[in-house]
């Protein structure tokens, strides 16, 4: 184990990245096996209430932050250059992909990258086959639904649904 260990300090992250995804990808492992994993790839501790189901995917995984009783349901893409902040209490579904990274869209400067941090309230639920794209924040107990594609931030205890995503109401609480 001191060899891989040491082969993981010396990859670029996106390769470590590449390599811990593919690891927590291809068999089973216990819930204990699969939060391991998910702290190597972002690099800090993760709560024993957190719940993944894979597959799961990352580009980078050092820039992601999960709080407490967090659930991420399977085939879900980060992609965390950027930075990705996930409240206490959060739910995500499947397919969900939080994309911090756009590109210019001035020729001249050739498709540039561009990173914005997507930061998830606490109690957030964002439904299957959602899009949040960079620079999004979404309020405490907001929820997305499913196939949504949120371009613009969130208010707090708000539901939001369609392309682009749009207020369709607010929630009593």
């Amino acid at each position: 184990m001191a060899k891989q260990d040491d082969r993981a300090a010396k990859m670029a992250p996106y390769e470590e990245a590449i390599q811990i995804t593919m690891e927590l990808n291809q068999a089973y492992h216990s819930p204990e096996k699969r939060r391991d994993l998910m702290a190597q790839l972002i690099g800090k501790p993760v709560d024993e209430s957190f719940t993944l189901f894979p597959p799961f995917y990352s580009d980078y995984g050092k820039n992601i932050r999960i709080g407490k009783n967090v659930f991420i349901n399977s085939s879900c893409h980060f992609q965390d250059q950027g930075g990705i902040e996930i409240g206490d209490g959060c739910l995500i579904g499947h397919n969900v992909v939080l994309a911090t990274v756009n590109h210019d869209l001035d020729p001249s400067q050739g498709r540039k990258n561009h990173y914005a941090p997507i930061k998830l309230g606490q109690h957030v639920w964002i439904g299957s086959n959602a899009t949040i794209t960079a620079g999004v924040t979404i309020g405490d107990w907001a929820v997305v639904a499913a196939g949504a594609v949120v371009t613009k931030d969130v208010p707090p205890y708000t539901v939001v649904g369609g392309v682009p995503a749009k207020i369709i109401k607010t929630v009593e609480h």
